[in-house]
Formats: C-alpha cells, structure tokens, sequence
C-alpha cells in the first residue's frame, strides 16, 4: 500500500505545494473583505493564519519520522512545506503588525513587554527566516551539505517557540495548544531516537 502511495507521488514536483499553499491565504483574504470572519475580521485572520503556520511546522517535523517508521516518502514535499510554514508565520505577523497594531510602534513596545507571548513567537518567526532564505539548491552548494543541515537544525527551537507561543497566547490550558505543543515535543523526541537507533 505505501509503496503504490509512493509510487503515485514520485512524479509530483515539490513546488505544486506553493499554489496550492496560496489557496487558503486567498481564502481567508476574501473572507475578511466580505466581512465573513466575525466581529473581528483582524484577529481571526491573524488567529487562522497563524494556526496554519503552526500546523506546517508540524508537518515538516513529521516527513522524516513517516518515513523511517512507516515508508512513506514525503522529502521531496518537505523544503516547500517549511517555506510555506514561514509565508503563514511571517503574513502573521503581518496581520498583527499592519492591521492590528497599525504601526503604533509605542502600543508594541508595550504589549512585548506585558505579553511575552509576543516576543517568543516573533523568536520563532526570526529562526523561520534563515531557514526559508536557505531553502534553495544554490544554498546547499554554497553553504555545504553539513553547514546546511547544522544552520536547518533552527527548525527544532522554531517549532517548540511556535508552540509555547500558541500556548501562552490563549492565557488557559485548553487541549488545542496542549495538542500541538504535545506534537512537536513528540515528534522531536521521536527524531532523536530514531537517530540513535
């Protein structure tokens, strides 16, 4: 069964994930400008965005431990689904910083202070950014395969303050967040056993 799985997705490039990637931006664009996302448009797209993000680092982490415990071979997906997982982290950022905060660059020097959740996931957000940068062949020749897969390592840290961010930022303990911050500290302790096996 994997392998005809397999074998039906290895003539599917990786970047057919970039417009299919873009389909629910435009989605929720569209909804927010045709006033479908609720009293506050601003933050359940801020809100959305950031989910889906969350959900992208999740996937990236799970393509190595699918393949090595199940067969299913995804690599050739995972480079797009972490440039992508940076797109929606950095459009949520975005939706914060222009839509909702507009620029009042005092109001945001105080929520970083009173809100820490802010700063852990702009953390994360600056750890995306040289991953996405360097996810490209000429990088990898550049920079060498091992100072290449040293520098991906920042997906570990990336991923853990993506999920404290989302914990933090609903102030609760509600299962959502505890679920997604269950994954990834899961799927990183499965990567290091695996390596160790």
């Amino acid at each position: 069964m994997i392998g005809r799985v397999n074998a039906g997705l290895r003539p599917v490039p990786g970047w057919v994930l970039y417009p299919l990637g873009a389909l629910p931006v435009l989605w929720l664009f569209w909804q927010a400008a045709a006033g479908r996302l609720g009293v506050d448009p601003v933050k359940a797209l801020e809100h959305e965005l950031g989910l889906i993000g969350l959900q992208l680092i999740v996937a990236v982490l799970a393509v190595s431990p699918l393949r090595r415990l199940t067969g299913l071979n995804l690599m050739r997906f995972r480079r797009a689904l972490g440039v992508l997982a940076f797109c929606y982290v950095a459009l949520h950022f975005l939706v914060w910083l222009v839509l909702d905060m507009q620029f009042f660059w005092g109001q945001i020097a105080g929520d970083l202070v009173k809100r820490p959740f802010i700063l852990v996931g702009f953390l994360s957000l600056l750890l995306l950014a040289p991953l996405a940068a360097t996810s490209n062949d000429w990088s990898v020749r550049r920079l060498g395969a091992r100072a290449w897969r040293r520098l991906h390592w920042l997906t570990y840290p990336a991923a853990i303050l993506a999920g404290v961010h989302f914990l933090w930022l609903v102030k609760t303990w509600p299962v959502e967040p505890l679920t997604y911050l269950g994954l990834i500290l899961g799927l990183l302790a499965l990567r290091i056993w695996l390596r160790r096996r």
